[in-house]
């Protein structure tokens, strides 16, 4: 699969509440012309858009959201990333929460008496008493009817404005079960007061207080739901955090502090010690250590001098630095991250489209339910028949709003990508979140993944009739112009010994073979044995040290002048520090390792000996790659390959789920699924075991949303009634659907408790 940098665009929705809400959305946003998909994250409360063209307007898309019976705040649409819609949704949810409060307080405080009057008539005698002496039966029904009336038609007159038309327009969700379910007691019990004559003999009680109070409980329970979701967009949040308000910039032969915002590129900023870096940049100046454990999730500061890379977000320890800035706004790391988050948490995994499906007929099927249960209570229940049906019909309506049903997924996923960010693990979608739980074998590339990547000479052998020193300086002339890590080795070892490297024409080198150029009059050829054979050069007075230094773990190369062998040199990459740890842990989780290199078969065999990998496909042309992923896939076998270069990039977007090295080339990271921060190859089982830890924790919710609907319906509906004598008051459905949502966002908030199997410090 092909994967590119997101263009995506992103928008605050306001109004949904349910399950059945996201499909609503998406339809209307997917109608207006221009729009090629619309994708709606219940948690985050936004919808992603993807254009054939142009943008609509932004009155385009209000018009399709409100005639949808939901709205933007939006003041025009545009691509939200880098922070844009993070700082957006964080303000709306703490408006909502704002508002929200408002509500409940003043639903409350209307309730209260409502409750009093009525429980406390039926259960304390002397309360009872109080109301018949003071203020009399039908005095005490208009009071109550007044504040009912007040709770309804004022902070839950929500339900009423978004349910009503939704039911007309054939589209009920949450709100329509909650407004008929309040409705419809209310009603009853306004008949019941006023017109008690029309109703028959016993039934006209009055049910004002499960009306209040289940109002009261479902806004309570939307507060704490709204509190819980805006501690899972934490990541975001610190991310933010990070940035630096303002730099040190030198302008006209001075320094002046300027909001970040007016850093052009190419400025040159100073950065004191303990400082903020402020921007991407290179360094012209100074020598400090950086704190980049907020990138990279690595607590070790690392040492920053002239020509160094620092990031944008990152805090200066000790020294003083100057700063060229670099990349800004969006092009900025902390910039990406921002949006690679984003888009993560605003993904949908392959499990939410069931999800959607079953909710869309949900809202219809339990308003079919209610009236089946209404009826038969109504034609077959005891007496008051009437009023039975009414208490079971609501209750049913309550019980089954379907909120923790469209919260099961998006918070998880929410939560978790928001760890994984916290300690330098990237997911660029939704789908690597739940491909990477189902991974069965991991392939490494070796050069720059398993090892530093930064070979060095390690021995140096002259045939006769040369010299060492003569054969490094030709060598290190001959690979001056090579980009592979191999020849910088062998150039850095030649300027060590403090030799003279003579300047190459006719540089050509042959991928996966070696390098050929004229070096001071000779033609000189420099590369693997399979090179001199094909040569022609006979390679048999060596073999035998070549094997030898195979299984040292060492690479060896054969060195020709003017087509006679020469000589023969060996460089080693060291293993990464993580590496051992890490491959130890991807089998503690049960995985296959294999690696992949361009190394001859004994060198790669030693190192996978050395490491405990269990399978090494060695002496791969680039183009191998892929086709070695295919073997590896054999059996049904998912894969996640583990890569940083450029000629990485196609495994990685060719495996079910590639993971790149952050500190490797842009290329191979906009392949990738997985972006791995630091350098550290102990983030691949972290980054596993949090999709793992994920995906439970979906499948938790999941099982508690919809085992909750399904076992409770039937009770709410009184099944149960004329067995065990069980029947559901409204209130405590109302209790028990809050909860339930509650329940859900709590437990994806534990996934912030997540402990890496192999810490990085």
């Amino acid at each position: 699969m092909t994967r590119s940098r997101s263009t995506d665009q992103r928008i605050p929705v306001q109004g949904m509440n349910c399950a059945s809400c996201v499909g609503r959305v998406e339809k209307a946003l997917a109608g207006v012309p221009g729009v090629r998909s619309a994708s709606v994250n219940l948690a985050t409360a936004q919808a992603t858009l993807a254009f054939d063209g142009p943008a609509p307007s932004v009155a385009d898309l209000r018009n399709a959201l409100q005639r949808a019976g939901y709205d933007t705040p939006m003041g025009a649409p545009g691509h939200e990333g880098h922070g844009g819609s993070a700082g957006a949704a964080h303000h709306h949810h703490d408006e909502d929460a704002r508002a929200l409060s408002r509500k409940v307080w003043l639903a409350a405080a209307l309730t209260l008496p409502v409750f009093v009057m009525e429980m406390g008539s039926h259960l304390v005698p002397a309360i009872h008493d109080a109301i018949h002496t003071h203020i009399g039966h039908f005095n005490a029904q208009l009071l109550q009817f007044v504040l009912t009336t007040i709770v309804l038609f004022g902070p839950g007159r929500v339900f009423f404005r978004i349910g009503l038309p939704a039911l007309l327009r054939g589209a009920p969700e949450m709100n329509t079960l909650v407004a008929l379910g309040t409705g419809a007691a209310w009603t009853y019990s306004v008949v019941a007061t006023f017109a008690p004559g029309v109703m028959p003999p016993g039934t006209a009680n009055i049910y004002y207080e499960p009306a209040a109070v289940i109002v009261t409980l479902i806004l309570l329970g939307r507060l704490l739901e709204a509190r819980a979701k805006g501690r899972t967009g934490a990541a975001i949040e610190r991310l933010l955090g990070l940035q630096a308000k303002t730099a040190r910039v030198e302008r006209d032969g001075e320094v002046v502090e300027l909001p970040v915002e007016q850093v052009q590129r190419g400025d040159r900023i100073r950065v004191r010690p303990g400082e903020t870096v402020p921007v991407d940049g290179r360094v012209l100046d100074g020598d400090s250590r950086v704190d980049e454990s907020m990138i990279t999730g690595e607590p070790v500061p690392v040492r920053r001098g002239a020509g160094d890379r620092v990031v944008g977000g990152t805090i200066n320890q000790k020294g003083s630095l100057v700063v060229e800035a670099t990349d800004l706004g969006e092009d900025a790391v902390l910039a990406r991250i921002v949006d690679m988050v984003q888009q993560a948490q605003g993904a949908k995994l392959p499990i939410q489209a069931l999800v959607d499906r079953v909710t869309g007929w949900f809202v219809p099927i339990v308003i079919a339910v209610a009236l089946v249960t209404a009826a038969a209570w109504w034609l077959f229940g005891p007496e008051p028949a009437l009023a039975m049906a009414v208490v079971a019909a609501v209750t049913v309506l309550i019980i089954a709003c379907p909120c923790a049903m469209g919260l099961a997924t998006p918070t998880s996923i929410m939560v978790g990508t928001g760890r994984g960010a916290d300690q330098g693990i990237l997911f660029r979608g939704g789908d690597a979140l739940q491909g990477l739980r189902d991974v069965q074998v991991v392939a490494l590339d070796k050069t720059g993944t398993l090892t530093e990547g930064k070979p060095r000479l390690t021995d140096l052998e002259a045939l006769a009739g040369f010299q060492g020193d003569e054969l490094l300086a030709l060598a290190a002339g001959a690979e001056a112009d090579a980009e592979h890590p191999v020849g910088t080795a062998i150039v850095a070892a030649a300027k060590e010994r403090g030799l003279s490297v003579p300047a190459a024409t006719g540089f050509e080198s042959i991928t996966g073979m070696g390098i050929r150029a004229d070096v001071d009059g000779h033609r000189i050829d420099l590369g693997a044995a399979r090179y001199m054979a094909e040569l022609g050069i006979d390679t048999t007075p060596v073999d035998e040290r070549l094997s030898t230094l195979a299984d040292l773990a060492r690479t060896p190369l054969l060195m020709a002048v003017d087509g006679k062998l020469a000589g023969l040199l060996a460089v080693a990459d060291p293993i990464k520090a993580g590496t051992p740890d890490a491959i130890r842990a991807l089998h503690a989780l049960g995985l296959r390792v294999a690696m992949l290199s361009g190394d001859n078969r004994r060198t790669a065999g030693a190192i996978a000996a050395q490491l405990g990998i269990d399978e090494v496909l060695a002496e791969l042309m680039p183009e191998d790659k892929v086709r070695a992923l295919g073997r590896l896939r054999e059996g049904g076998r998912r894969l996640a390959f583990v890569g940083d270069g450029i000629n990485d990039a196609p495994a990685l977007a060719e495996a079910d789920v590639g993971i790149a090295i952050g500190t490797g080339t842009d290329i191979a990271i906009e392949s990738a699924d997985v972006v791995l921060m630091s350098g550290d190859l102990r983030n691949v089982p972290n980054a596993i075991a949090l999709s793992r830890a994920t995906m439970r924790n979906i499948r938790q919710n999941l099982f508690w949303a919809f085992a909750y609907n399904t076992a409770l319906i039937p009770v709410a509906a009184g099944v149960f009634y004329a067995a065990f004598g069980w029947l559901l008051s409204p209130m405590l459905a109302a209790m028990a659907m809050a909860f339930s949502s509650i329940f859900v966002v709590t437990n994806a908030l534990r996934l912030r408790r997540f402990t890496a199997p192999v810490p990085l410090s």
